[in-house]
Order: C-alpha cells, then structure tokens, then sequence
C-alpha cells in the first residue's frame, strides 16, 4: 500500500516558527533601541550632550560596556531578523484581517528595505568598518545629494511630506490603538491589558511626534535650499527642548520613546501569529 503523501502541514510549521523567532528577535532588538535612544534623550534634556540621541549614539553607548561589542553584534542580527520578518509579511501577508491587502503587502516591504539597511550599517559599526556616523550628518548629506538631482527640491519635499503624514498615521494608530490587531492580549488580567495599552498609547504617540517633526524639517530643507535644515533623529529630538515647554517636552517625548521600546518587548512577548 502507498505511504500517504503528507498534507504540508510540519513544513508550514516549521515555517510559522521561524517567522515567529525573527519577529520576536527584531522586535525586542527594536525595544533596545528605542530604549537607549529615550534614555539618551532624557540625559540631554538635562543638560548631558556626551552621546548623539540616535542609533549611532545607542551604539557607542553599548560600545563601551562590557561585552559591549557582543551586544551590538546581538542588535545587528535582531536587526537582520526584523528585516526578515518584515520580507516575510511582504511576500506570505502579515497578521491581523487585513493583512494579506496589497498596501499592507508594500508597506512590509518598506519597511523590509529600511530594516535591511540599518542592519548592514549596524553590522558594519560592530566590525570596526564605519557606521559611526550620525544621524544629523547622514541627513544633510542625503539632503544635499538629492537636492542636487533634476527636480531635487520636489523630491525632498515629497520625501519630508511622506515622512511626517506616517508620524501622523503612527500617532492616531496608537490613540486608537490598532495596535490590538495584531497583539493576543485577551487572555491575560485586565491590568495588564490595560498597561500594553497605556504603552502603545503613550510610546505611538511619541514616535509619531519625533517622524513628524523630522518629516518637517525634510519640508523646510527643500523649501529653503538648505540641506543644513534637515534634522536626524538627535538634532530632531533636541529642537523639542527649543520650544516653549523647555527641556519638560523633550524628557515627555523621551520618555513616551522609552515607553515605546517597552511596547516593543511586549509585543515580541504577545504578537499574534
């Protein structure tokens, strides 16, 4: 008698897992950061300028501990492991209802290419051949270099519009917390749902605060002819602390970050698969 042909069910398992693994790793590495980033921030707003309150500033704090050369080696590969995730939603569909939709499809391939990009320069920061440079600097020169391009200037707005309507999607997502969609929360107590709630709230919030006002500053560059007027993440997060709130609204947004980096650990801990 034939042996039964095997309905596909172990591979598909198997496949499941290792999603579940690179998306669980990319998004506690993503929490790790957005933490050191928030804490950075906080000691800027009083009055600590020692380290950039971005990636590379994250990096080279984690640089000088012990182990810390592991550690970041450790961000690099969840890094990697977030790009994968995030390919794999791209090709096979994300969870949540709409998660096979052609739009969900692009934006998990977007996010596939950022993701991909910051491994390779976290990656190349742990192996001694470059990465160190900051955020800030980055920005100006890519505005610089695109400014210079045949309708350079439409461009960089176009880039700086897109960036600071996705800090809006990102802010009202969190207030409405659609966030849920994608989380298996309903079995645990009701304090604690509440609390990955007050989390996604409080750190959507602050994330989308920091992409808008970049997204700003992209606009004034191009409107302005000025690369010098793009903001990375650092100069971004210390022109909170130039407004009439003072520091307060920068330790507020630093903390919300921080938050955030929380979240991301929760939802490694509670994603829906």
């Amino acid at each position: 008698m034939a042996e039964p042909v095997g309905d596909g069910t172990a591979p598909r398992r198997a496949a499941q897992g290792a999603v579940g693994v690179a998306a669980g790793c990319g998004l506690v590495t993503r929490g790790v950061l957005y933490l050191l980033v928030g804490l950075l921030a906080v000691q800027i707003a009083f009055g600590d300028t020692g380290e950039q309150a971005d990636r590379t500033g994250a990096l080279a704090e984690l640089a000088g501990r012990p182990c810390g050369r592991v550690l970041v080696w450790a961000i690099g590969i969840g890094l990697v492991a977030m790009a994968l995730w995030r390919l794999s939603e791209a090709v096979l569909g994300a969870s949540g209802p709409d998660g096979r939709k052609a739009t969900k499809r692009a934006a998990s391939a977007a996010r596939a290419v950022f993701y991909a990009a910051v491994a390779a320069s976290v990656l190349a920061f742990a192996a001694g051949r470059g990465g160190g440079r900051s955020g800030d600097e980055q920005s100006r020169d890519a505005t610089a270099g695109a400014l210079g391009l045949p309708a350079g200037v439409w461009l960089v707005a176009a880039a700086g519009l897109a960036i600071a309507i996705g800090g809006v999607v990102i802010a009202v997502g969190a207030v409405r917390r659609t966030f849920r969609e994608n989380m298996d929360t309903g079995h645990l107590p009701e304090g604690v749902r509440r609390s990955v709630d007050a989390l996604g709230v409080a750190g959507g919030l602050a994330r989308g605060a920091v992409f808008t006002a970049a997204g700003a500053f992209l606009v004034h560059a191009a409107v302005s002819y000025d690369p010098r007027k793009a903001r990375g993440v650092d100069d971004t997060l210390r022109s909170f602390a130039g407004t009439p709130a003072g520091p307060w609204l920068l330790v507020a947004v630093a903390g919300g970050l921080m938050l955030f980096g929380v979240f991301s650990v929760a939802m490694a801990v509670w994603r829906r698969t």
